[in-house]
């Protein structure tokens, strides 16, 4: 029995031009619509656009970097951009009382014969017009060893200054010139309203007075750092900085800058950066709130005169808390306090018979936390000569002493 198929096999046909003229025609007659309807969509508003004439074109590009608005009818109007920013605002009232230190040393040549030559240059702060007399602060290690200083403004401008006085410890120096060229002084802060994660800008000059005017922003990274120094290379600690910590941009030169808040404030001197390859984004500024009373006894006496205990110590937070009732015998309610690791001979604190490993927890009366609660006490609230009240705990004892504070000059 057969298959049976009722479609007929057809073979495939060619189109005839009469298709391809069609689709021409169709074309032509749309694109004939086009042309002509398109001014009434225009003018009824049906269109989600606006055209454009080539005269408002020419005009637009004619208008260089202004934007412009399209209004209706194809005309346009000018709109001027202001990229104006606190940041911007805050840099551009305090960027000309931000100048250059230069350090001149005079140098002997083969000859014997001395000549004067940059030894080095770092930034400053402008922070007081007076009786004729301009006064910058500075890092006391911009200026070490210089025989002569000049003063770098803003617009290139050079001023012999004097130096009024230094502070090692600090890292802060104010020099004196004259305040002829001087128009701007910066706005003091405080530092102690600062606040982790808000804005810092940093101004100076890194790496040499030809990146002058140099502006990094960052944030606030942390407050009351206690940064250990070494001033004579011992290995050993003799002085612990209280810093603010700012991942803004500090480098060689930035030293003695401004540390400014979003309201163009000064919060901080820029003076330190740890220079290590594996380390980014960690820079130092002295707390103006610090700064303030070491600059005015330096203007004023040109030394620091401070309150003298005479002990090395350190902060029981940075001791592993197994160690306070192992190694120091501590009772299980101390909190917190700065355990002394030595004591020098003949100071305040052998006359007192405190020991090595003594624990001190309050001083007045007033509890003490860290290393950097006994020098804002020893400091700022206590003059040379005063007498102090010592709490401490020695091998589980609770005891109290009373200091007579002595003098240290640096």
């Amino acid at each position: 029995m057969g298959y049976y198929n009722d479609h007929k096999q057809t073979k495939g046909r060619r189109k005839g031009p009469s298709v391809f003229l069609s689709t021409v025609l169709g074309i032509i007659i749309g694109a004939v619509l086009i042309v002509f309807a398109l001014p009434t969509l225009i003018q009824s508003d049906i269109l989600p656009y606006t055209i454009v004439g080539q005269e408002d074109s020419d005009n637009e590009i004619k208008q260089g970097n202004d934007d412009n608005q399209v209004l209706e009818g194809g005309t346009t109007q000018t709109m001027n951009v202001d990229v104006s920013t606190q940041i911007t605002d805050a840099v551009g009232e305090v960027a000309p009382a931000v100048v250059g230190v230069v350090n001149i040393q005079s140098q002997s040549n083969f000859w014997e014969q001395q000549q004067s030559g940059e030894a080095g240059t770092g930034s400053g702060v402008i922070y007081k017009i007076e009786d004729g007399s301009a006064y910058v602060v500075t890092n006391h290690h911009v200026i070490q060893g210089a025989d002569q200083l000049e003063v770098v403004l803003s617009d290139g401008t050079r001023v012999s200054a004097e130096l009024r006085g230094s502070d090692l410890f600090t890292d802060l120096a104010v020099l004196e010139m004259e305040s002829a060229e001087v128009s701007n002084v910066v706005e003091m802060g405080n530092s102690e309203t600062v606040k982790v994660g808000e804005p810092a800008i940093a101004i100076g000059s890194p790496l040499g007075l030809y990146l002058s005017g140099s502006v990094t922003q960052g944030i606030i990274s942390g407050k009351q750092r206690a940064i250990p120094q070494d001033f004579d290379m011992d290995g050993r600690a003799d002085w612990h900085a209280e810093v603010i910590q700012t991942d803004a941009a500090i480098n060689p030169g930035n030293s003695g800058g401004a540390l400014i808040n979003i309201s163009g404030q000064l919060i901080g001197i820029n003076s330190m950066k740890i220079a290590q390859s594996s380390v980014e984004g960690i820079g130092f500024a002295i707390p103006v709130d610090d700064a303030i009373p070491i600059i005015e006894q330096l203007e004023t006496e040109g030394k620091v005169t401070r309150a003298y205990l005479g002990v090395e110590a350190e902060s029981l937070e940075d001791l592993a808390k197994v160690e306070w009732q192992r190694s120091l015998n501590l009772p299980e309610d101390v909190e917190g306090g700065i355990y002394l690791r030595s004591i020098e001979p003949m100071s305040p604190a052998d006359q007192a018979d405190l020991e090595a490993y003594d624990v001190i927890t309050h001083l007045d009366g007033k509890e003490i936390g860290n290393i950097v609660g006994l020098r804002k006490h020893l400091y700022q609230e206590k003059q040379v000569g005063e007498e102090i009240t010592i709490t401490y705990y020695r091998d589980g004892e609770r005891i109290e002493t009373t200091v007579n504070l002595a003098a240290q000059e640096y």
